[in-house]
């Protein structure tokens, strides 16, 4: 196995805007995900923890990407949403998240298909791009979580889909951190 290449966050950033520049090929940006890491203390200036749910916290945005670290509080659950149609991709960084991908078959009535089981990873699992699907940290492991998202083409709204009331809401996304604005 390829030893990982270790960056700053700053690097990583680069190497992903320029990625999501342009023509982007999902399966070189989900390989350089696979092989790069973020160096941890890099890494730890986005890390905040709020108990039972996850956080989000910008790293970095402009119109082709969108880059955040979210913190998952054990038992923190993104329920099923929508990506867009955009490409999103998820590098679990520490601890242990588990991802379960999905089909809209229907929205009315809403059916939507498991495609697969649930997929557990570790640290250097990356999931994606993902369309629908939902992210959980479950009480079981004992453990908070960190992955890094990546979207290539941003969006401000997703759609939460509700199987078992059967709906779908659409819902503006927020942050729970920004980075403070750069001085000149």
């Amino acid at each position: 196995m390829t030893p990982a290449l270790l960056m700053p966050m700053a690097d990583f950033v680069r190497e992903v805007q320029r990625r999501c520049h342009g023509a982007l090929d999902p399966v070189e940006m989900g390989h350089f995900l696979t092989v790069s890491r973020i160096e941890p203390a890099s890494l730890d200036a986005f890390v905040q923890f709020a108990s039972g749910r996850y956080t989000r916290h910008l790293v970095h945005k402009n119109h082709d990407v969108e880059l955040l670290v979210l913190c998952w509080a054990r038992g923190a659950v993104a329920p099923i949403h929508g990506h867009e149609g955009e490409y999103c991709w998820a590098r679990v960084e520490r601890g242990q998240l588990t991802f379960r991908s999905y089909r809209e078959i229907s929205r009315t009535p809403l059916k939507l298909e498991a495609l697969g089981g649930a997929v557990d990873g570790g640290p250097g699992h990356v999931d994606g791009p993902a369309d629908i699907h939902s992210v959980s940290n479950p009480v079981a492991l004992g453990e908070d979580a960190i992955s890094v998202h990546v979207y290539c083409r941003p969006y401000d709204e997703c759609d939460l889909y509700d199987v078992e009331q059967g709906t779908v809401r659409r819902v503006q996304l927020a942050y729970d951190s920004v980075p403070a604005p750069r001085s000149s």
